[in-house]
């Protein structure tokens, strides 16, 4: 008899990550509450949707294990807990989303004591993850993780990498918040760089160019430079993006965490002020920067010209990296 899972949360994550299990023989039980995405999963090959958290529970042979795929925070909390009623003794919570690892550890208290079984598990992949595999760092009791692993082995690029079983409950996803703040810095780094590269007019430099060079052979090559590269060669100017960075939980417990620990991490942490910045929360401060100068030396300020920013998604938006935050 085939493995069957349980995947509740059919966006482009959890749906491509069902898809995944479900080409290598899984049969795959999917509950989403918008009924489109339910009927496109139901659609696919050895993938059931159902209508309820409920009719997914009746729907599992034990010994259940139930894949969350949900946005962090209420929408998991209120999750879990219709679930933890609806589960039996021994059966296991997969929460895969970006959650605080301290709610975590919490929640894995708290579903103990209905004797079901909780993993945190920190995914990375994106839009890529489907054909190329997702990194799994998840956190929970050994016995929880065995379960877990032969799903774990099909998710992952290889059955014997990209998947670690980092430790106890809130581990998963202690791993992935600091892999999430230190994504924050390189990315950082990266557009500092090119800005710096752009900015060379005398030089003329042909900055996509220099990333697909930077790609072979260089110290600096990566998956994010592969991304940067990509998007460049289809528009080096980026006229028409709005300068606004959004910016997720990971970022800023990263941050708060440092502070937690009194461990210096200037970089990660200046990368995601520099992602409000970004965001015009510092607008109110520069421009009592500039009245400031007024006052003292009678430097002049230049008034604000209202603009009307249309949004648009990034360029090559179908093939960038996205974490689930």
């Amino acid at each position: 008899m085939n493995p069957q899972i349980g995947m509740v949360g059919l966006g482009r994550m959890g749906a491509n990550m069902a898809r995944r299990l479900a080409r290598a023989g899984v049969g795959v039980i999917g509950f989403d509450p918008d009924a489109n995405a339910r009927a496109e999963f139901g659609s696919e090959d050895r993938c059931q949707s159902v209508d309820s958290l409920e009719a997914l529970t009746h729907a599992l042979p034990p010994l259940r294990v139930v894949w969350l795929m949900v946005p962090a925070g209420e929408r998991t909390e209120a999750t879990i807990a219709e679930l933890a009623t609806r589960l039996h003794a021994e059966d296991i919570i997969v929460d895969g989303g970006n959650a605080f690892y301290k709610d975590s550890v919490r929640r894995a208290v708290d579903l103990a004591s209905y004797g079901v079984r909780f993993v945190d598990c920190g995914v990375s992949g994106g839009v890529w993850g489907l054909d190329h595999g997702y990194a799994l760092m998840f956190g929970g009791s050994p016995a929880a993780a065995r379960e877990i692993e032969p799903f774990v082995k099909i998710l992952a690029p290889a059955p014997d990498r990209g998947w670690l079983h980092c430790g106890p409950s809130g581990s998963g996803h202690y791993v992935k918040m600091i892999h999430n703040g230190i994504e924050y810095g390189m990315m950082q780094a990266l557009a500092e760089g090119f800005a710096l590269l752009k900015g060379k007019h005398e030089f003329e430099l042909d900055v996509a160019a220099v990333a697909d060079m930077w790609r072979h052979g260089s110290v600096v090559r990566s998956w994010l430079l592969d991304l940067t590269a990509d998007f460049l060669r289809e528009d080096a100017e980026l006229a028409d993006i709005a300068p606004i960075v959004a910016d997720s939980g990971e970022g800023r417990w990263t941050a708060m965490e440092a502070i937690d620990q009194g461990v210096p991490a200037p970089v990660l942490s200046l990368a995601l002020l520099m992602r409000f910045a970004s965001q015009g929360k510092g607008e109110y401060a520069d421009r009592m920067l500039a009245m400031m100068r007024k006052g003292f030396g009678g430097h002049k300020v230049t008034e604000r010209v209202t603009e009307q920013v249309t949004e648009r998604p990034p360029v090559g938006s179908s093939r960038v990296f996205k974490s689930p935050s």
